[in-house]
């Protein structure tokens, strides 16, 4: 019988990168504490129309890269692609409003089905950050603090520039809209098939295209700033001031765009050249239209999304935690000691991280405890008329630590302890302590 294979596009993650994983996430909850973001939890599948009403019907999204299905009652439901329009959802069916401005965070798998490359697959995972029912630019400068924070303390914001652009008000945009069809409407013949399909529906979207023939027609298009009213550029200019208050570095991006027509104002990116063609490692904007488009009132918002798979791929390689001590016993009789030992270390007044060794043979215990990358081992031993003894070993590392006392605090707490010296080893020759 053959074994099932893992389906195309997912990932078993395991040891190093696992580790990668989990601090990047840790890192992020530390850091959205730091800045009051509440924690929220979102269902992974929404009605097909949450996504398709607020993502975009001609969108690739929706339409070649949605995981949807009917379930039993012929209702279509769709897994997750993305965070924004299920937050967006939740607040307007649960009565969110009356926490605006409201700052959550979450994170999680998302599913595409998209062509799977390094750092993108169909089941994916991403860190998410929102701020909803604030129309002031301080909130989109609060979310880029937030976002340049977490990569200064992953340790990876050297060489991510992040790349700034405006999109203008509604009618800055309107505008701009109207000419990009008319210049790119004049060179409809140069455009790749994609854009001339884009062009009526998503002119914007020409402006990020990869395609070479796209690309050469760019760099003449028109661009924003002649379009931008005073409105808008006081409120990209206010978002300029106050990351260069905050001390926040930013580079003008011109092309960056939002296709979707809810987006306004600030865009943005924070890109990396380490990651090859996939080097956008954190990207958003403000969304004032979008909860109108999911039947709500006018609603300002901004948020972003990070892959935490391609945060973890910068991540210097963070090192598997190895246990700090060793517990293990080469001696039968002794494993009921043993564990109780390795418990009292776990959960003493210091907590040490604790490996109990108890399969394999008895005579090559120490040689694993050595090779499990440990500071010390705990060789639990029988003692005439005591509990038995435990005697510290030198395992792999030379210098003064203070291993000692948190091992002597730990035993005490639950043992009676005899300090003394056997075999040229600290040792500790433990009776049974009783309870009143």
């Amino acid at each position: 019988m053959n074994t099932p294979q893992a389906i195309r596009g997912t990932q078993d993650i395991f040891g190093a990168e696992a580790d990668a994983f989990a601090h990047v996430v840790e890192t992020f909850e530390r850091v959205r504490k730091l800045y009051r973001f509440r924690r929220v939890e979102m269902p992974v599948f929404e009605k097909t129309e949450v996504f398709s009403r607020s993502i975009g019907e001609t969108t690739d999204v929706v339409s070649k890269e949605m995981y949807s299905f009917r379930d039993r009652g012929d209702e279509s439901l769709t897994l997750r692609p993305e965070f924004t329009a299920g937050i967006a959802r939740a607040y307007l069916t649960n009565g969110w409003q009356q926490h605006a401005p409201l700052k959550v965070a979450t994170h999680g798998p998302l599913f595409r089905y998209e062509r799977p490359q390094k750092g993108r697959y169909r089941q994916f995972h991403q860190l998410d950050a929102e701020i909803i029912g604030a129309a002031e630019p301080q909130a989109d400068v609060e979310l880029l603090v937030l976002a340049d924070q977490l990569l200064k303390e992953l340790g990876i914001a050297d060489g991510v520039t992040l790349q700034l652009n405006t999109l203008g008000d509604g009618a800055s945009r309107e505008a701009w809209r109207a000419a990009l069809i008319e210049y790119f409407e004049a060179h409809r013949a140069d455009l790749s098939d994609d854009s001339q399909k884009r062009l009526t529906a998503n002119p914007l979207r020409i402006l990020d295209s990869k395609d070479p023939r796209d690309q050469a027609l760019v760099t003449d298009a028109p661009k924003i700033d002649l379009f931008l009213n005073g409105e808008a550029q006081d409120f990209f200019g206010a978002v300029t001031s106050g990351l260069d208050a905050a001390g926040v570095a930013w580079t003008r991006a011109p092309a960056l765009v939002r296709g979707l027509d809810y987006y306004r104002h600030t865009a943005f990116e924070f890109v990396t050249d380490r990651l090859g063609a996939q080097g956008t490692v954190l990207g958003g904007g403000r969304y004032d239209g979008l909860m109108e488009s999911l039947g709500g009132p006018h609603t300002p918002a901004v948020g972003w999304a990070a892959g935490i798979e391609r945060l973890a791929m910068l991540v210097a390689a963070v090192n598997e935690e190895v246990a700090e001590i060793v517990v293990f016993t080469e001696h039968n009789g002794m494993d009921s000691l043993a564990l109780q030992v390795s418990e009292a270390v776990r959960l003493g007044p210091r907590p040490l991280k604790t490996e109990y060794l108890y399969s394999g043979p008895r005579k090559n215990r120490y040689k694993k405890a050595k090779a499990s990358g440990a500071w010390r081992g705990l060789s639990v031993e029988p003692h005439e008329n005591a509990l038995g003894v435990v005697r510290m070993r030198d395992l792999n590392v030379t210098f003064e630590n203070p291993m000692r006392n948190k091992v002597k605090e730990a035993l005490e707490s639950r043992f009676i302890c005899e300090e003394t010296e056997i075999a040229n080893a600290h040792s500790w020759i433990l009776t049974e302590r009783k309870v009143a």
